[in-house]
């Protein structure tokens, strides 16, 4: 970064002048389509951090910028942002949303050494198989969160019959194959195991299925769009089966999908950064704005904090100098206190269970 010494008069005049931004940082996720309440999540998060950020001075004297980039969870989209973020001098990406975004455009970021950390991209394979060094995650991983709600549902359905179904994502088939696979190693035995194509209206062959089959509880790897289709079809069809998911169905556009027919959903997700009192200002802040605090907005607000930080003890925004900070440190942020193992996971408090009630989530009482 270029930069410019100034005394008297003119460092009067700079700092009586508007901002100048100087560096460029973005956010990528799923600004439209049908996941773009998360994109949503992750734009709001990303925009107070700047926000905030400057308006504490930036990061080593330097005004921020902010860049959104739009993948409506494709891959081949994800990649073209990734691409577009190298071509416009981005040196720090808090995105993807959806794993199969994150990871091909991993590769990008790693080639053009800009820094990656996800707010929500859980499949293990998105750090196991990271392409570079600059490459994490705030969020946990699919592996940990099927080991929670595997043991929920031995521990709580031990006699019920229970079905896993996917669809066929990253995220989905990931998040589904780990809980079928901690379910089974503490001796379930899956009623059912089937796949979905994501995006479709009618699920009403597939809760045929289920009901035919008499499932109890039907396990979704998937997102909160399809399974709230399904959850309000299983209704129709007069079944009171039991629906239990990952943190994708952590927006309020669930319940919006399945009026009263979500009572009850069960899902898996991180304890609720919004009741840590380090990020009840930044909350505030959110709701007086009239934007969304829920899911993803402050992992997104908690990534670029990071990235901050470790430019500021860099005191650069040079790749390697930020990633070894990054590697190294430990960061006190919305979400908690935090540090990176040597995959780049988070190293934060694990999946709890939530459960949907009168149209919001909240912790299961055990």
């Amino acid at each position: 970064m270029k930069r410019v010494l100034l005394t008297g008069a003119a460092l009067g005049a700079l700092l009586a002048a508007p901002a100048f931004a100087e560096i460029k940082i973005a956010v990528a996720g799923p600004m439209t389509g049908q996941y773009a309440s998360f994109g949503q999540q992750m734009k709001a998060g990303a925009e107070q951090a700047v926000a905030d950020i400057n308006a504490n001075g930036g990061v080593n004297g330097e005004m921020l910028e902010l860049v959104v980039g739009d993948d409506a969870c494709d891959p081949k989209q994800a990649v073209a942002v990734a691409n577009q973020f190298a071509g416009e001098g981005v040196v720090f990406v808090a995105g993807h949303f959806c794993s199969g975004s994150s990871i091909p455009a991993s590769a990008v970021y790693a080639d053009e050494l800009i820094v990656q950390i996800s707010p929500a991209s859980t499949n293990p394979k998105f750090t196991d198989e990271r392409p570079g060094d600059g490459v994490f995650r705030v969020c946990g991983r699919d592996d940990q969160q099927g080991l929670v709600a595997g043991k929920y549902l031995m521990d709580h359905f031990p006699d019920k019959k229970i079905a896993f179904i996917n669809d066929k994502t990253a995220y989905g088939a990931g998040l589904a194959d780990a809980t079928q696979a901690a379910y089974e190693a503490l001796g379930g035995t899956p009623a059912l195991v089937e796949s979905y194509t994501a995006g479709e209206k009618d699920y009403s062959a597939l809760v045929s299925k289920l009901k035919q089959a008499g499932v109890d509880v039907l396990y979704v790897g998937g997102y909160h769009t399809e399974a709230g289709l399904m959850k309000r079809q299983m209704q129709e069809q007069g079944m009171d089966t039991i629906l239990m998911s990952g943190d994708a169905l952590v927006t309020d556009e669930y319940w919006a999908i399945t009026g009263d027919a979500g009572e009850g959903t069960l899902m898996t997700f991180s304890p609720d950064p919004r009741l840590n009192p380090e990020a009840k200002p930044v909350v505030d802040e959110l709701l007086a704005a009239g934007k969304t605090a829920e899911g993803y907005a402050l992992y997104t607000y908690g990534a670029i904090q990071v990235w901050a930080a470790s430019a500021a003890a860099a005191n650069s925004t040079d790749y390697d100098p930020v990633v070894k900070a990054i590697s190294e440190g430990q960061f006190d942020t919305v979400l908690g206190s935090l540090e990176f193992d040597e995959k780049g996971d988070v190293t934060l408090p694990g999946y709890v269970m939530y459960v949907w009630h009168d149209g919001k989530y909240g912790y299961v009482d055990e």
